[in-house]
């Protein structure tokens, strides 16, 4: 084997040790640590910005090993201005994305696993990666926005901030339908369910009145997001049992 063959080799391995110890470490780190979601945030943007540094050096290296490659790179680096400044135009959009990540990545207006609206997208944040975050749909599907254009738009973060969150239910009755009664119930139930917030009082308003139904709605609190669903879900069917038995007694 020649030492031109030899010394690839050597920067070729070497390059590999590196990305399987990187990948280990990224592991064991993961599992051990307990990342909390705003330090896992960090963790997994800078991670992957050092490991294409690494994979752009090593290759470099290993590249400028071979006496060709090495010969002709002076003549390359004779015209780097020229090269840097062509570069540097067809990449400003990676290089934007890439610097907004790094920022959305510290200033942290959404981190990963918070519920966030953005950009026309819904959903639960899967991952940010160095160009693109990625937001899982209720449905299952998968937005891909491109971080400068998360970093300059506005975010809805149902996550992040106060824990307290807002939990609506309408509920759709006749007209002959006592209202004061119902909203009277409506703000009985809520007050009973599972997650509200005692302390803040619920609040029943009348919100449609049609031909022949009225719509009340109730606005009650939450310890937190995850709460949401089951404080609705609650309400719904206490208001549909009295509503029931209202009916039957009348």
């Amino acid at each position: 084997m020649s030492d031109s063959a030899r010394n690839v080799v050597v920067a070729g391995a070497i390059v590999l040790v590196t990305l399987v110890v990187a990948r280990l470490v990224d592991q064991w780190v993961v599992r051990r640590l307990e990342l909390t979601p705003e330090a896992l945030t960090r963790y997994r943007v800078l991670r992957r910005g050092i490991v294409t540094a690494i994979v752009f050096i090593g290759a470099l290296g290993a590249l400028m090993v071979i006496p060709e490659i090495r010969a002709a790179a002076g003549t390359v680096f004779a015209s780097t201005a020229i090269i840097a400044l062509v570069i540097g135009y067809a990449a400003q959009p990676t290089l934007a994305n890439f610097i907004a990540g790094i920022l959305i990545a510290f200033m942290q207006p959404l981190r990963i696993g918070d519920r966030v609206d953005a950009s026309g997208a819904s959903g639960v944040v899967e991952d940010i990666g160095l160009t693109y975050t990625r937001i899982r749909a209720a449905d299952g599907a998968r937005f891909y926005l491109p971080n400068a254009k998360l970093a300059s738009d506005t975010i809805r973060n149902e996550t992040l901030g106060s824990s307290e969150h807002l939990v609506r239910v309408s509920v759709s009755v006749p007209t002959s339908t006592d209202v004061t009664w119902v909203m009277k119930m409506l703000a009985d139930e809520a007050r009973k369910a599972p997650g509200t917030l005692p302390e803040r009082r619920p609040v029943v308003s009348v919100t449609r009145v049609e031909p022949a139904a009225v719509e009340v709605t109730v606005d009650a609190w939450t310890r937190g997001v995850a709460q949401v669903p089951q404080s609705a879900n609650a309400i719904r069917q206490a208001a549909y049992r009295e509503l029931r038995e209202h009916e039957a007694r009348v």
